[in-house]
C-alpha cells in the first residue's frame, strides 16, 4: 500500500542497551459507557493500577486508524511497531503458527470457526456452543476421514482451540485470493468465497468444494454442523523484530493466535501461561532475561465478546491483583493497554480508541488516580496510533539514537 518510513526510521535510530521493557496486553480492554454506569475499566475496582497511574503517563492508542475496527492481528502488529496498513497477514498463517504447524511456500492457511447452522443454512451460532478441544479433534477426525482433496491438493486440519482450527491447502500454484466466508453475525448464511472479486481464483473455487464437502460431512453433528473460514493467507517474509529494533524478545501468552503473532515477526514464546497471575509472574521471570517481554492476556476480550460486562470487570479486577509481581520486577518501561477495544455492549471489537498507560523513567509527572477511557484522553501520552507506542518506549529506555545532526 505505501512504504512504512516511519517504522523505518525507527529502524535506523535503533540502539541496543540493557534496559528492559515489558508491554502488558490486556486483551479488548478498551470499552464504551454502559448506560451511564461508565466503562468496565470505570467500573472495575483497581487500585493497583489507579496508584499506578498517578505516577505514570496516560494517553489512548488507535490500533490502526480512526474509524477502523482491528482484527487480533493487526492489532498486536501495531503494538510491535509494525503498521497494520503496510504488514498485513491473513489470521490463517497466525494460527498455523500458534500451534507450532510447519508452513512452506506452497501454502495457503485459513483460520476455521466451528459454528452451528439451521435448517435454512443461516448462521445460528458462530462458535458452535464453544465446543470443547476433544470435540473439535474428534470433528476434524470425521472431515480428515470422509473429504476429497481438489486434484494435486492436501487438504490438512489441526485443533487450535475450543471451536477454533486450522485448515492448510497444500499445492503447487496456489493463491490466497479467497474471500472468508465469515458474515460476522447470526441470522447470515455463510459468505461466498468466490465473490467478487475473488471470482477468478481457481484455489477460491477449490476452497468453495472443500467447505461445500465438509457442510455435508457435518450434516448430522447437532452444533458444529458447519466451518467459517477467514483470513486466508501465505506466509509472509519480513524483517523480524530484532533485527528491527535491535531488541532481545520473548512472548508470554497461552492462546495459539497471539503465540503466533509473535512468532510471526520472530518474538519467541517462552511461556504459555493463560490466568492474569501466571501471566504476571512469568512475564516477570522472561524481563530477567530478555530486553523486551510481551505478555498477553485472553479473557477481558473474550467476555466482551460474550457480552459479559461483569466478566470483563472481574478479569481486569483479576489483572490488577496480579500487577505486584510484574511491578516488583521493575522493568525500565511499562507498558499496560489492550490490542483494541472490545465493549461489551457491542459484543465484538470496535473503532475506539485504546487505553495506555507507561511508566517510564524521564516523564513530565505522573496524569492521575485512575486507569481508564477518560482519565486517558487527557494524559501527556496523547491520542497516538500504536505503531508509535514501542517507539516511545524505546525513546523512555534510552533505546534510540538521535535523527539528523
Amino acid at each position: 500500500m505505501y512504504e512504512d518510513v516511519y517504522g523505518n526510521v525507527i529502524a535506523s535510530l535503533a540502539k541496543e542497551t540493557d534496559t528492559r521493557i515489558v508491554l502488558l496486553v490486556i486483551d479488548g480492554v478498551g470499552d464504551c459507557d454502559h448506560d451511564g454506569a461508565g466503562t468496565s475499566l470505570q467500573q472495575a475496582v483497581t487500585p493497583n493500577l489507579d496508584a499506578l497511574a498517578a505516577r505514570s503517563a496516560l494517553g489512548l492508542h488507535k490500533p490502526i486508524a480512526t474509524g477502523i475496527t482491528p482484527g487480533s492481528g493487526p492489532g498486536h502488529l501495531g503494538l510491535f511497531g509494525y503498521d497494520p496498513l503496510v504488514y498485513h497477514v491473513g489470521r490463517g498463517v497466525l494460527s498455523a503458527l500458534g500451534v507450532d504447524f510447519a508452513l512452506d511456500k506452497r501454502d495457503v492457511a485459513a483460520r476455521l470457526n466451528f459454528c452451528t447452522v439451521d435448517a435454512d443454512g443461516k448462521v445460528t451460532d458462530r462458535r458452535a456452543g464453544r465446543i470443547p478441544d476433544e470435540e473439535n479433534r474428534r470433528i476434524l477426525a470425521k472431515i480428515e476421514k470422509q473429504l476429497t482433496p481438489p486434484a494435486d491438493v492436501e487438504v490438512l486440519f489441526k485443533t487450535v482451540a475450543e471451536h477454533r482450527a486450522l485448515m492448510v491447502l497444500r499445492g503447487d500454484g496456489l493463491d490466497d485470493d479467497i474471500g472468508d466466508t465469515d458474515p460476522q453475525a447470526v441470522g447470515l448464511a455463510p459468505l461466498d468465497p468466490t465473490r467478487p472479486p475473488h471470482e477468478r481464483s481457481a484455489t477460491a473455487r477449490m476452497a468453495e468444494q472443500i467447505i461445500q464437502q465438509v457442510r455435508e460431512i457435518l450434516a448430522d453433528e447437532p452444533k458444529a454442523n458447519m466451518i467459517l473460514a477467514r483470513g486466508f493467507a501465505e506466509l509472509p517474509d519480513w524483517p523480524t523484530f530484532s533485527e528491527r529494533y535491535k531488541l532481545d524478545p520473548a512472548a508470554v501468552a497461552g492462546y495459539p493466535m497471539y503465540r503466533g503473532v509473535a512468532k510471526l515477526v520472530g518474538i519467541p514464546p517462552v511461556a504459555s501461561p493463560t490466568t492474569a497471575e501466571d501471566v504476571c509472574a512469568e512475564a516477570a521471570k522472561a524481563s530477567k532475561d530478555h530486553t523486551f517481554v510481551f505478555a498477553h492476556f485472553k479473557y477481558t476480550d473474550k467476555c466482551g465478546e460474550d457480552g459479559d460486562l461483569a466478566g470483563k470487570i472481574q478479569r481486569i479486577e483479576e489483572v490488577d491483583k496480579a500487577l505486584p509481581a510484574l511491578l516488583e520486577a521493575d522493568p525500565d518501561v511499562l507498558l499496560i493497554t489492550g490490542d483494541h477495544s472490545t465493549p461489551p455492549i457491542l459484543k465484538a471489537h470496535s473503532w475506539h480508541p485504546v487505553p495506555v498507560l507507561m511508566k517510564a523513567p524521564y516523564l513530565r509527572g505522573g496524569d492521575g488516580g485512575k486507569f481508564d477511557e477518560v482519565a486517558c484522553r487527557t494524559g501527556q501520552i496523547g491520542t497516538i496510533t500504536s505503531k508509535e507506542l514501542l517507539p516511545l518506549a524505546m525513546a523512555h529506555a534510552g533505546k534510540l539514537d538521535k535523527f539528523g545532526a
